[in-house]
């Protein structure tokens, strides 16, 4: 069996102050990628996890460990997983490859929310790939209609940013909002996204608290937005907690075209709104 497990982008990121256990309340959203790693799922004498290009445990083996641990007792699986999303790039590969090893217990396993919670703050929005309001650290999941086609110009400026960095230099930095004010933004979001527009549609309301930060720690991501915004994109932002910049457009061919003026090896071209 052959499962696709998608990146998620971050359309918009705001960030709440860091709270007394040290987590951030956050109002996000999240919309699945066309791009995926794909996991080859097949039978073994036991359980085991093949990442390459992943030194040790990573999401999937904690994944299917927590599986076991709740009494799921199908034979044991072999996973190997063809890495196409690239790592530590905030794309959420890693939560994309948990949450896609949780859905092979579904209707089996009670409980995938609060497992997916326990492993990362963006594996519960992931189980089931779809355009979601989030909030909370991750684990306030709210399914929205499915926006209407466009698709996204990636750079990743090669990943390996740190998440737990980005929001270390945040708090540096003093960035954060209040409560009340994530609030009225998550309803703007849901009154904008909840009748199945394109984010174009809503460009206004769609902006990234860590960019500062990310910013700080690679000045290279300025790079990578100049880039985008040179080549025409109508809306360029950075996704999640970086490095990857990207650039929102109407359709595959328009971003195809601003991808071939770009001329970077690094660049990637896909749907967006939606997982395969």
């Amino acid at each position: 069996m052959l499962v696709h497990a998608p990146a998620k982008l971050n359309l918009c990121l705001y960030l709440g102050r860091r709270r007394d256990d040290g987590l951030h309340e956050l109002c996000s959203l999240f919309e699945p990628l066309a791009l995926a790693d794909l996991i080859k799922v097949s039978g073994a004498e036991s359980d085991e996890v093949e990442c390459p290009g992943v030194d040790g445990e990573n999401l999937a083996s904690r994944a299917l460990a927590g599986l076991r641990r709740r009494g799921w007792d199908r034979p044991p699986r072999r996973l190997e997983i063809e890495k196409r999303i690239p790592v530590a790039a905030g794309l959420g590969g890693g939560s994309a490859d948990a949450a896609a090893v949780l859905r092979l217990a579904a209707g089996e396993v009670s409980g995938l929310e609060a497992l997916g919670a326990e492993l990362g703050a963006d594996v519960p929005s992931q189980l089931e790939p779809a355009l979601s309001l989030v909030g909370g650290i991750g684990e306030q999941v709210e399914r929205l209609p499915d926006p209407k086609p466009h698709a996204v110009v990636l750079l990743p400026s090669g990943g390996g940013l740190s998440t737990a960095a980005v929001f270390a230099e945040a708090d540096r930095l003093g960035l954060g909002r209040d409560a009340a004010e994530l609030d009225v933004i998550a309803g703007r979001l849901r009154a904008a996204a909840g009748a199945g527009a394109s984010p174009l549609a809503y460009a206004e309301l769609l902006h990234n608290d860590l960019e500062p930060a990310a910013r700080s720690l690679r000045p290279d991501i300025g790079e990578a937005l100049d880039l985008l915004r040179e080549a025409g994109t109508p809306l360029v932002l950075l996704t999640g907690s970086g490095p990857t910049a990207f650039g929102l457009f109407e359709s595959i061919a328009a971003a195809r075209e601003a991808a071939a003026a770009i001329d970077r090896d690094d660049v990637i071209v896909c749907e967006a709104g939606r997982a395969r």
